[in-house]
């Protein structure tokens, strides 16, 4: 158990952002309520991947911080890796800050708004959005960030362009864990950074987060990022990581989905009524299933990145408390987007786990992965959406080892962090009004509150829509040719709705009983898009097929 004590006051220097106006928006307390700030975030980690929400994989230390603060049930990301970080960083929907679908990857010439002629889907952070690095360097944070950035591949689009002090990590997406690909930029502050022999991301973003930490000003509070690239593909792993879970799995992913639902209720994450979705149509059953050890393989590496990154985040809390800031010290940890279901597999004759290794888990584990959800990484069903939600603050989070169904958005995480900071939103940047934040403060659920944040929550990814208003969800897929059994084989699937109080895995879909609701609900998400520039994406998906041409 940490030793928590009373929150120790910090005297808080001024810092001004050249170029950033700004508005008050929260009463500015005493400098000395000021803490500091850890947010984690995970890549393609499934909803019951972690103890605490289930799974058996060996995670004592986010277990310790959800036994001493509170877990959210009913908290939403953006459904994949990039829309979710551009909404994280900027409290706006991804369209709204310029990454309503990925970044551009591509030559620097060659923009995404110029084949789409939308500013919504450049590829990149724009000029109207602000990280929440840029909002807290004027109320006297320092501001660091380890990890995988890829909301922005070209200068001056990178962490250090955008607000952060100090920053080492991966500006790219996925990259080998022991040997980045060159291309993928691992770099340290704006340097390109050459990986030692003992090198493996989940390490050095761990080793630098804690560096950071070690020689941060005391006189002032900091904000971290910390996001890992693990568990996303290429699974890839130490060899004694490996050999914890090595045979564990062979009990398959039925009897995996079954044991994780069981303890979810048993540690009151659902009640007794929620029932277990089916296994997915496309994954066989166990007892079925063909190359059973390549199967338990392939979990077993990817236990072990997910064990390796709770090593990483202890080691950073071990740091945090011998530097005497423990107790002052919010720490939120959440996954970018749902298990991912994808067959990445380009080196089919190399086993998972080392340096050569490429390759997935698969849909049958991805299923295990988001218990007891549907769906995966991609859509806006529950199983693409739903994220495990940490926040530790024992000094403001009143009763340890709180469970709040309180729902929530990746957007929230901005207004959180100026609320708890009291620091002001920008109204500007440089010559560019600021778009206002969509985003609530959770501070009010932290402290017990059970009024609702949000009249509605909206979401858009690859055609696949949802709005979420009360207990009422309604969403649609869109059925892409690599996904036709995941619906009925039209192209855009019908608008379905749920009740989610009383049917969150969105087993009955009560459209045909409802349609005036579907109806409204709908006209609603149209607004919503029409005003975030949202596109079809069959004409987004033309234009880029002819671009390549």
């Amino acid at each position: 158990m940490f030793n928590w004590r009373l929150i120790r006051p910090i005297i808080v220097s001024t810092c001004i952002l050249t170029g950033l106006c700004i508005t008050p928006l929260f009463a500015a307390p005493p400098a000395s309520t000021q803490p500091n700030i850890i947010l984690i975030m995970v890549d393609d980690l499934g909803f019951s991947d972690i103890g605490c929400y289930g799974s058996e994989i060996n995670t004592p230390h986010l277990d310790q911080l959800a036994a001493e603060g509170m877990r959210f049930t009913q908290f939403y990301n953006g459904a994949r890796c990039c829309p979710t970080r551009a909404s994280l960083l900027t409290g706006l929907f991804p369209h709204q800050a310029g990454i309503g679908h990925m970044t551009s990857e591509n030559d620097p010439t060659l923009r995404r708004n110029d084949i789409i002629s939308n500013p919504a889907y450049q590829g990149y952070l724009n000029r109207n959005c602000v990280t929440i690095a840029e909002a807290l360097k004027p109320a006297g944070y320092q501001t660091f960030m380890t990890g995988k950035w890829h909301v922005g591949t070209y200068r001056p689009n990178w962490p250090v362009d955008r607000g952060f002090d100090r920053y080492f990590g991966v500006i790219r997406g996925a990259s080998n864990y022991f040997k980045p690909e060159p291309d993928k930029l691992l770099l340290h502050q704006d340097k390109v950074f050459t990986p030692p022999d003992d090198f493996y991301t989940t390490d050095y973003f761990s080793k630098y987060a804690a560096q950071f930490i070690e020689e941060a000003d005391r006189d002032q509070p900091f904000f971290l990022y910390v996001a890992y690239n693990a568990p996303h593909w290429p699974l890839q792993a130490w060899p004694e990581d490996i050999d914890k879970y090595r045979g564990r799995y062979k009990i398959g992913w039925d009897k995996i989905r079954e044991q994780r639902f069981a303890k979810q209720k048993s540690m009151g994450l659902f009640s007794d009524d929620v029932q277990l979705s089916p296994r997915n149509p496309e994954a066989p059953a166990w007892n079925d299933a063909e190359n059973k050890d390549d199967w338990d393989l392939r979990m077993a590496v990817y236990a072990a990145m997910v064990d390796r990154v709770d090593q990483g985040i202890g080691n950073i809390l071990d740091v945090l408390e011998a530097a005497g800031e423990t107790e002052n010290t919010l720490i939120m940890f959440l996954t970018d987007n749902g298990g991912c279901a994808e067959p990445y597999n380009p080196k089919p004759n190399i086993d998972p786990g080392p340096v050569q290794s490429n390759t997935g888990y698969f849909l049958p584990w991805a299923n295990a992965s988001n218990t007891p959800f549907r769906l995966f990484k991609h859509w806006t069903h529950e199983g693409g959406i739903s994220s495990p939600f940490i926040v530790s603050w024992p000094a403001t989070i009143p009763k340890p080892n709180t469970i709040t169904d309180e729902p929530a958005h990746i957007n929230d995480i901005m207004a959180t962090c100026l609320d708890i900071a009291q620091a002001d939103y920008p109204v500007k940047r440089g010559n560019y009004d600021i778009v206002p934040f969509a985003g609530k403060s959770l501070f009010p659920v932290f402290n017990g509150s059970d009024s609702p944040l949000h009249e509605a929550l909206y979401w858009e990814h690859e055609g696949n829509r949802a709005i979420r208003k009360g207990p009422w969800k309604l969403v649609s897929y869109y059925n892409a040719p690599r996904q036709k059994s995941v619906g009925t084989g039209l192209r855009t699937g019908p608008w379905e709705l749920y009740n989610i109080d009383e049917d969150r895995t969105e087993l009955h879909d009560l459209a045909k009983q409802h349609t005036a609701k579907v109806r409204a609900m709908a006209d609603e998400w149209d607004a919503w898009a029409e005003s975030s520039n949202v596109m079809d994406w069959e004409i987004i998906q033309h234009k880029l097929e002819q671009a390549k041409k």
